[in-house]
């Protein structure tokens, strides 16, 4: 279990080296102090494998995870000594904004140090279980089992079966979530003291922008730390999880942390959702977007008449009226998901970032080991429903590929027909040597 530069940490048994090793219930055993906290030494050691997986930016001491393992017993036992003590207190978060993909401005990411990740890990990792068997069928966000493709395909699903659905956005959830109600739900399924101490000190910690200034916090917490996640969710548990089943137990839903639809029966009832579902946020400290809270009719071949909104985006996928054949080879319109804009988008300027027709040093085996991961991402992820429309933006990796062809050999510089079809005699070979040629987007 010896991580390549772990600086001498073979596991759990070896975190600490100063001051003595750690025993198996997380006390230290040479000092003969005890801690007023028990955490188990493997807890803190499984905190840091999770993180390293993610890898992830540095936080304000701009420390990476590849020097943070330079001396990585020594910094996993101060981490451990520190939390067993009650004295972890959480440095700053660094502020990044990086772009929405509907492209409707920025979006803040609060990013920790890497000891602050482990040390957040490691608590989430108490809590979860604590909370996880409580949560709805319906919330599929941050969930062992659950994926936002299982959150895709119910909602298709019910989508067939009722005619409307609600779309809900939350304004800005991230920062606007009531401390005091997320501490009241953590003390409602955890005694342990600790987990209330951290989970306070993570939601006050302050934020660092970038020119420095520190931002004291009295609401929210930071999108990108390791234990937001499971804080959003257990939130909106009780704001909207478990009070839609109480109050409306035939209404279903998905969840993804905080993107929601409703499906309904009729507009009126719709009509009637949204406006208890903005007071019931609004007694829970959230607001909703009401320009982007929509009421949306589910139009196919088997509905009549129209609405204003025929149409939402969901986890990357757009649901829309769209046409297909059915079983007996007729052309009928269903309403179901696909690719949405902004993740073409995105796609498409990746690949354009790519930059492969410049990358002539280099062996077109060598380009697919580069792309392939990250193209069958895109087929896994964006290719799971009407596949058909991530075809054309896969097949602009060809257009790059044949441009690397002619810049590579001589002979083709001035023939582009010809670079055309060596590269398709090499998909006939090699069909499976990139990873969109396997998806359908030939050249």
């Amino acid at each position: 279990m010896k991580p390549s530069n772990a600086g001498g940490a073979k596991g759990p048994h070896h975190l600490g080296l100063p001051g003595g090793q750690l025993s198996s219930n997380g006390q230290e055993e040479s000092s003969g102090r005890p801690r007023p906290f028990s955490i188990p030494k493997a807890v803190v050691w499984a905190a840091y494998k999770k993180v390293k997986a993610k890898q992830g930016a540095a936080g304000v001491d701009g420390q990476s995870i590849a020097q943070f393992e330079e001396d990585l017993a020594g910094n996993l036992y101060r981490i451990w000594v520190r939390l067993c003590s009650g004295s972890y207190i959480p440095p700053a978060v660094r502020e990044v904004s990086i772009p929405k993909p509907s492209g409707d401005g920025s979006r803040r990411l609060g990013v920790p140090t890497v000891a602050d990740r482990i040390a957040q890990a490691a608590i989430a990792s108490i809590l979860e279980p604590l909370v996880e068997p409580h949560f709805h069928p319906d919330s599929y966000g941050y969930r062992p089992g659950r994926s936002a493709l299982q959150a895709v395909a119910t909602a298709r699903k019910r989508c067939w079966k009722l005619d409307w659905l609600l779309d809900v956005d939350i304004q800005s959830f991230f920062d606007t979530l009531d401390h005091e109600l997320v501490l009241r739900a953590v003390r409602h399924h955890c005694h342990e003291r600790y987990v209330l101490l951290y989970v306070e000190r993570w939601l006050q910690a302050p934020v660092q922008r970038a020119d420095g200034d520190l931002m004291q916090r009295d609401r929210g917490s930071p999108q990108g730390s390791a234990i937001s996640p499971l804080l959003a969710n257990l939130f909106l548990h009780y704001a909207f999880d478990a009070w839609i089943a109480r109050e409306f137990p035939h209404v279903q839903f998905e969840r993804y942390s905080d993107d929601m639809v409703i499906h309904c029966a009729s507009e009126r009832q719709a009509r009637m959702l949204r406006a208890k579902i903005t007071e019931r946020f609004r007694a829970c400290g959230l607001e909703l977007n009401q320009d982007k809270t929509r009421i949306v009719y589910c139009k196919d071949s088997n509905r009549e008449g129209s609405y204003e909104h025929q149409q939402f985006t969901f986890l990357g996928y757009t649901f829309q009226p769209r046409p297909a054949i059915n079983r007996h080879g007729m052309l009928f319109v269903t309403f179901c998901p696909a690719v949405c804009p902004a993740a073409l988008k995105a796609i498409g300027l990746a690949i354009r970032r790519w930059r492969l027709h410049r990358r002539t040093g280099t062996t077109l085996q060598d380009l697919a080991d580069d792309i392939n991961p990250i193209v069958q991402g895109w087929i896994n992820y964006y290719g799971a429903f009407y596949k058909s429309k991530l075809t054309m933006p896969l097949r602009r990796i060809n257009t790059y590929l044949i441009r690397w062809l002619r810049k590579k050999y001589k002979r083709l510089r001035r023939r582009p027909r010809r670079a055309r079809q060596l590269l398709a005699r090499i998909a006939r070979n090699q069909p499976g040597q990139f990873a969109h040629w396997t998806a359908g987007a030939l050249p």
